[in-house]
């Protein structure tokens, strides 16, 4: 659902122009260049620490990708200087340092990734029950036909129900799955076709799909361990778009070489990247991609959206959508 955007004040002489450090690329320079507060645009270069901003600056505009995995276990000298406000790209924060989360108000990208790495996971479920990959003949001995796995009838989890979770369950709807939903808080309403559970063991034992979509914190960490996995159905398989600490990759991998679930397709891992030589790399059960789910369509469209609306409300000064809650930990 998006935020609505506060009524333009072009003329408005009461608006101070925020000085705004851009480490977003010009896809966004280009939608705030022509933003009614008429903001003074600082970009960042490549080559400089994410933190070592303009002292001036009151918004920074940021990612995790930007050379945060480098930043001082404590916060540099200044820090945060004259910031008011960070937006960061990314939902998740546990690629930031701690010190950049107790400071300004930070905001998240919650939602702006959901589209896309809900049609990761449908692409991962579709591959893993039709085999697509594993069917094709390299010859003509290889010519044989065998049976398909269906969709019809079984049932997908899903662990964290915001944005991502709810994009999964719609796109799943269609293909006659049941779905059941593990969330942290209490339901606010029913929605049709899907059904509550109380526990990440209950939701386990019935799921012949399951996706964790929820955040890392330290309640989540190693939610999926081997207690838990011994619980699941045989069928299972186990779709990771959330945060590799979630998962206990050890207690997964051993019970994928038990034949106590049947596969795992894991966007994230705990490291990233795995080390060289790690047996996740080439397990025959797991397909593993370089957490590259929250990729494609118009992320950057989206991402700019967000953006706008949280720069109307902060030219205003009033409260910001999708506010880090450091209680809840994202």
């Amino acid at each position: 659902m998006n935020t609505p955007r506060i009524e333009s004040q072009r003329a408005s002489t009461s608006v101070r122009s925020p000085i705004i450090v851009n480490q977003l690329g010009p896809d966004i320079r280009a939608a705030l260049v022509d933003h009614w507060s008429r903001p003074l645009i600082i970009d960042h270069p490549a080559d400089r620490a994410p933190w070592d901003v303009a002292p001036e600056a009151d918004v920074l505009l940021t990612r995790p990708l930007v050379g945060w995995h480098k930043a001082p276990a404590e916060k540099p000298a200044g820090w945060p200087f004259g910031l008011r406000w960070i937006q960061t790209a990314s939902t998740g924060v546990d690629f930031f340092p701690a010190w950049l989360l107790d400071g300004p108000v930070v905001t998240v990208g919650r939602g702006i990734s959901a589209d896309p790495i809900a049609e990761y996971v449908l692409a991962a479920i579709l591959g893993f029950e039709k085999r697509i990959h594993d069917i094709r003949p390299r010859n003509r001995e290889q010519w044989k036909i065998g049976p398909l796995g269906s969709l019809t009838g079984k049932t997908i989890g899903i662990a964290g129900f915001g944005a991502i979770g709810r994009a999964v369950a719609e796109r799943a709807k269609p293909f006659g799955v049941n779905i059941r939903v593990l969330r942290r808080s209490a339901w606010p309403y029913v929605l049709p076709g899907i059904q509550p559970v109380d526990s990440i063991e209950e939701l386990v034992a019935v799921s012949d799909h399951l996706v964790l979509a929820l955040p890392a914190t330290t309640k989540t960490a190693r939610l999926i361990n081997a207690d838990v996995l011994a619980r699941a159905k045989t069928s299972l398989h186990l779709i990771n778009v959330a945060r590799g600490r979630i998962v206990d990759q050890s207690a997964l991998l051993q019970a994928l070489d038990e034949g106590r679930i049947a596969g795992a397709t894991l966007d994230v891992t705990d490291p990233e990247p795995p080390p060289e030589g790690d047996p996740i790399y080439r397990h025959p059960k797991v397909v593993l991609t370089p957490h590259v789910s929250w990729t494609g369509g118009e992320d950057a469209k989206r991402l700019a959206d967000k953006t706008l609306v949280n720069l109307d409300a902060h030219a205003h000064g009033v409260a910001l959508a999708d506010v880090f809650d450091k209680n809840l930990e994202y």
